[in-house]
């Protein structure tokens, strides 16, 4: 840092390499490249299911990519939770932006079920999360409960606990599908207190190179894993009773599969590009894509699109990936998310009461 003279005074200009501050409001592009990686691969295994039977390589890299896709999600999502305080505009957003799309989404796949002759007798119940709106409602109690996990002593120690002892109790039901919500508890308490200094240690070039190793040896242990065990484990969303192991199994494994998804994640992030590319964009859209494609990976079976033989084939199945990936990317793009944005993210400024600080805001504009 050298000093500069500015008419008989002096000043600190600070050093050439230092990094220049993000301006207020621009996203970073590190997180919308790894929201984005991290869609795909949901909307890629979504698509994997039905080519699991018979093929144990399909089966193992199903079992991998579910060991990290949605803590990762779950993680960020944790991450850029912390500054969620139940003020009046976090609590509007919380309902706008989950509570209503889970509302419409409920009740969209709800229909579609019976439509497709799934669950023809199935009644619309918001307490009965259907596919993929558990997330909606499990990200919805992690909120509104942020201010609880900022508080207590020893968090993380605290949510491994109760996910813990989610396993050992079948009799959590399907309400809000808690079971699930508890078991992927503590992948949101460390979103919370992460800083941007640790996305940087997996960042550097050094983690990207033994992320290598670490994934081919993942791959190896679920291909050996693969007829020994369920994947349901990374699931989250059973007690070891309704998988038929023995209760203590339970607590082992949320400790075993936790470890697991922390070190697949960190190895996940660390070949997230840093840079704006040509995705970037579309990790703003990616609640949009998780939601939507939904009914494209549930009519694929209704519609037959599996039966032929050939799909089941190597060539078959990578295909089927690269239109699941282009699908959901199709489905993250500003013109779907124009479209959909009345459901997803209204308005709704009808419903609440301005707060003081609203008011103080608009007056601040008038005078302006």
């Amino acid at each position: 840092m050298r000093a500069v003279s500015t008419g008989g005074t002096e000043r600190k200009e600070p050093p050439a390499t230092a990094a220049a501050p993000k301006p207020a409001g621009r996203r970073d592009a590190f997180f919308d490249n790894a929201k984005y990686l991290a869609i795909v691969l949901v909307a890629m295994g979504h698509s994997w299911e039905p080519l699991r039977d018979g093929s144990r390589a399909a089966s193992a890299l199903y079992m991998v990519v579910y060991t990290f896709h949605m803590p990762a999600f779950i993680i960020i999502s944790g991450y850029f939770s912390r500054s969620f305080d139940a003020s009046p505009g976090r609590i509007r957003r919380l309902i706008t932006g989950l509570a209503v799309p889970y509302v419409v989404f409920e009740t969209a796949y709800t229909l579609f079920t019976r439509w497709t002759d799934q669950e023809p007798d199935r009644p619309v119940s918001l307490l009965d999360p259907l596919y993929l709106t558990w997330f909606l409602a499990a990200l919805f109690i992690w909120r509104l409960t942020t201010p609880i996990w900022q508080r207590v002593r020893w968090p993380l120690p605290l949510a491994l606990v109760i996910a813990m002892l989610a396993t050992l109790s079948p009799s959590i039901g399907n309400d809000l599908d808690l079971q699930r919500t508890l078991q992927f508890l503590p992948y949101f308490v460390v979103g919370l207190y992460l800083k941007p200094e640790h996305f940087q240690l997996v960042r550097r070039r050094a983690a990207r190179i033994l992320a290598v190793p670490v994934f081919a040896g993942a791959l190896l242990v679920a291909y050996w894993a693969v007829p020994r065990m369920t994947g349901a484990w990374f699931y989250h969303r059973d007690s070891a009773e309704e998988l038929a192991a023995p209760a203590w199994y339970g607590p082992v494994m949320a400790l075993v599969t936790f470890g697991c998804s922390l070190v697949l994640v960190a190895c996940f992030l660390a070949w997230v590009p840093g840079r704006r590319m040509w995705f970037t964009a579309l990790g703003a859209g990616t609640l949009y894509g998780y939601l939507l494609h939904g009914f494209v990976a549930q009519g694929s079976k209704f519609w037959g699109w599996y039966e032929p033989a050939w799909v089941h084939r190597p060539m078959g199945e990578i295909l089927v990936t690269v239109v699941a990936g282009a699908l959901v990317t199709a489905l993250c793009t500003p013109p779907v998310r124009r479209l959909f944005r009345p459901v997803m993210e209204p308005e709704m400024a009808w419903a609440f009461r301005r707060d003081a600080r609203d008011r103080g805001r608009e007056r601040n504009a008038v005078r302006a």
